[in-house]
């Protein structure tokens, strides 16, 4: 077997044709992402809701910040983990984890933005690159009518 019937026997051959620079910037938004809900995750369990009132919490499900940052980390951060791990190893499933990390964190930040009673703008930040996730993806899938027409000329 070839090194690269190896590779290709991997990872979808549509995801292994995308131009580098698309796969890149979808690491780079994932890594951020979990980096970015790890911090949050522990800020809120460990450090008092960083400094975030308990009154936020007020006609929501939560009397603490614990449940939120433990929601964060374990399924935002946990998606968001798996999402970067299957893609270093370029796994044939990364693509399908890396959509439901991006949509996890457009989900969480929406939810969080409908309950709490204020506005940050890291929730426009983290909303974008929840967005952005999906994006790379589907660039990495091959959207783009160019990706598309340079694959099949191959």
């Amino acid at each position: 077997m070839t090194r690269d019937t190896a590779t290709t026997s991997r990872m979808p051959a549509d995801t292994l044709a995308a131009p580098r620079h698309w796969r890149m910037a979808l690491l780079v938004v994932g890594w951020f992402n979990l980096v970015s809900a790890v911090g949050g995750a522990l800020g809120l369990v460990f450090a008092n809701g960083m400094g975030m009132p308990l009154s936020w919490l007020a006609g929501t499900p939560f009397d603490s910040f614990v449940i939120p940052g433990l929601v964060l980390l374990l399924i935002v951060g946990g998606t968001q983990g798996l999402a970067v791990l299957l893609q270093h190893r370029r796994h044939p499933w990364f693509p399908a984890a890396a959509g439901v990390a991006g949509f996890g964190m457009v989900i969480w930040i929406y939810v969080e933005v409908a309950l709490l009673p204020v506005y940050s703008i890291l929730h426009t930040i983290y909303f974008t690159t929840g967005v952005l996730q999906l994006i790379f993806l589907l660039l990495c899938l091959g959207i783009l009518p160019a990706d598309r027409m340079a694959r099949t000329a191959k």
